[in-house]
């Protein structure tokens, strides 16, 4: 697995970097946010962990770069700030994870193995009857045969939620299937991912159950393809 790795401090990036490598990981590490940018345009990557406070473009500005140009790799934003406003920021530009230094070296790595992990726990089929449908083998739900360019975490939730139409699933459980055991943080996360695949849906599938958590709304999606024919 190849990981671009985009921290300025010497000594962090060192350590984390050889952690990485005694994984097996094949690590690129760069300084900055326009050094990252450059070396995505020559190189793909399996995973992205960048810091957010680096020099000439920071941390958040290349994960914007990857949203607007549609790269598809999952990114873990390491960084000192804690506050609930950057968070957000970070998982509206569709970060799928966000971890406050100082961080265990273990810890990191047990957060990039999940991310990794979950590509590899479905198998390749398509879901669906309808001109929306989710196919497995690619990680992406299409309507009318253009694909919605779904993060992995988004991707997986509407998965979870769509085999089970109408039970309600809590943040919790969501967590669970997402990230196993292995996720340590806020379950508010959940919130971050439903709201933007929310963004990208064509009808409002996904209703929240105040209080307990969320479904898929089989009778909406029923009612738009009646509409449509």
């Amino acid at each position: 697995m190849k990981v671009l790795f985009l921290e300025d401090e010497p000594v962090i990036q060192d350590v984390l970097a050889e952690y990485m490598r005694m994984k097996n990981y094949d690590v690129v590490t760069v300084s900055d946010g326009e050094e990252a940018i450059a070396t995505l345009t020559r190189e793909a990557f399996d995973i992205a962990v960048l810091d957010i406070m680096v020099p000439k473009k920071n941390g958040l500005f290349v994960l914007e770069y990857l949203k607007e140009h549609e790269i598809d790799l999952p990114c873990i934003m390491l960084t000192a700030l804690d506050d609930e406003q950057t968070q957000l920021k970070a998982f509206n530009l569709y970060a799928d994870d966000y971890v406050i230094k100082p961080v265990s070296p273990i810890i990191l790595l047990k957060r990039m193995e999940t991310i990794l992990r979950r590509a590899t726990n479905h198998k390749n089929k398509t879901i669906g009857n309808y001109d929306f449908y989710l196919q497995e083998e690619s990680y992406q739900a299409f309507y009318q045969g253009e694909s919605l360019h779904l993060t992995l975490s988004e991707f997986l939730i509407l998965q979870m939620l769509w085999k089970e139409p109408n039970r309600v699933f809590t943040r919790e459980q969501i967590i669970l299937h997402i990230f196993n055991e292995d996720y340590i943080g806020n379950d508010r996360i959940i919130d971050a991912h439903v709201k933007n695949l929310r963004k990208k849906l064509p009808f409002s599938y996904i209703r929240t159950v105040i209080g307990v958590g969320y479904q898929f709304d089989i009778a909406q999606l029923e009612k738009a393809t009646r509409k449509e024919n």
